[in-house]
């Protein structure tokens, strides 16, 4: 596919690949300049959210709105209840959803965006904390703010210096920002993380214990340390996990026997139908508990390169089992 080269806004012959490479030149040095510039008015705005008995809401019209909506979902996954108002249906009805232990952060390059304004006396006299995030410290909305977050641009990457884009990029970082020292602040762990998050990968990972994929009950394979190999190997059929427990009079696992250990006795040349299995089983066998992560289960079996587990409660008894098939079934894998 070829792509002609076209005149710029300037009259000038631009290579689209250029152009693309001075847009992300001009956004990096923007927002490197941020981190220059944090000062403490970031810290005044991050103790404004951190002592917040409410919830934070975040506002903003245009493209500093969509860019709002993405800060107040970034901060409500990591740990810090937020939700985006429209500034223009605040006037109509939604301001109702503002409460006086709520803080507000309001979005705008001007910083005198006639909707937010129309809004700010009375957050005011609510008595709602404001935070802004604007490209103009000498603005209504700065002024008028509790806390002012400065995202002042040198340039737009927009050859016309008209559409908003590092302007917009300096918002987001600075929401990044916030979102990210408040996660620190708050003790967020990659946990927390994957509640707000059950469906993802990463909830699985980190929701998904092993008792939530275990083989439990009369689905366990399981035969007592005086059984022969062919009742063993029975066992195995029946429940269809490659392996059986052995364990003795107490429901302790003291050994386990799988399909690798009955090829092996092929090989030996044992003779299988008069062999007690706890002279062919694995010894001592590798367990984990319940209450363990399904993803802890995942790693153990890896590290000692196995494919099944059993699983034994906190007085050794077992309890369970499972193998790698029941892992990938439950996407933990």
């Amino acid at each position: 596919m070829s792509v002609s080269i076209s005149k710029s806004a300037t009259g000038a012959n631009t290579h689209p690949l250029d152009l693309a490479r001075k847009v992300l030149r001009i956004e990096a040095r923007e927002v490197e300049a941020l981190a220059q510039r944090l000062d403490h008015r970031f810290l005044l705005a991050l103790d404004l959210i951190l002592q917040c008995q409410g919830r934070v809401v975040v506002s903003g019209i245009g493209k500093s709105g969509h860019i709002g909506r993405k800060i107040a979902a970034t901060l409500a996954s990591t740990g810090t209840p937020a939700f985006f108002m429209h500034p223009a249906e605040a006037s109509h009805g939604d301001l109702g959803m503002i409460t006086a232990q709520d803080v507000v952060i309001a979005l705008s390059n001007s910083g005198e965006s006639g909707e937010l304004l129309a809004i700010v006396p009375l957050l005011k006299r609510m008595g709602a904390k404001l935070i802004s995030i604007t490209g103009n410290h000498d603005s209504t909305l700065c002024r008028e703010a509790d806390a002012h977050l400065d995202a002042s641009v040198s340039e737009e990457a927009c050859p016309l210096g008209l559409s908003p884009t590092a302007s917009t990029t300096a918002a987001l970082a600075l929401g990044d920002a916030l979102a990210v020292a408040l996660l620190d602040a708050r003790g967020f762990s990659a946990e927390d993380f994957a509640r707000s998050h059950p469906g993802g990968a990463l909830g699985r990972r980190l929701l998904v214990h092993v008792e939530d994929v275990m083989r439990s009950g009369s689905a366990v394979p399981s035969v007592p340390e005086q059984a022969t190999l062919p009742q063993a190997l029975l066992e195995m059929s029946r429940k269809g996990l490659g392996m059986t427990a052995v364990v003795d009079a107490a429901g302790h696992p003291i050994g386990i026997f799988t399909d690798g250990d009955l090829r092996r006795a092929f090989e030996s040349q044992v003779e299988i139908a008069a062999t007690p299995v706890c002279r062919v089983m694995h010894v001592n066998p590798q367990t984990i508990q319940p209450n363990r992560l399904a993803v802890e289960a995942v790693e153990l079996m890896e590290q000692r390169k196995i494919n099944g587990l059993l699983v034994t409660d906190a007085d050794g008894v077992l309890v369970g089992a499972l193998n790698m098939h029941d892992l990938l079934k439950a996407k933990v894998v």
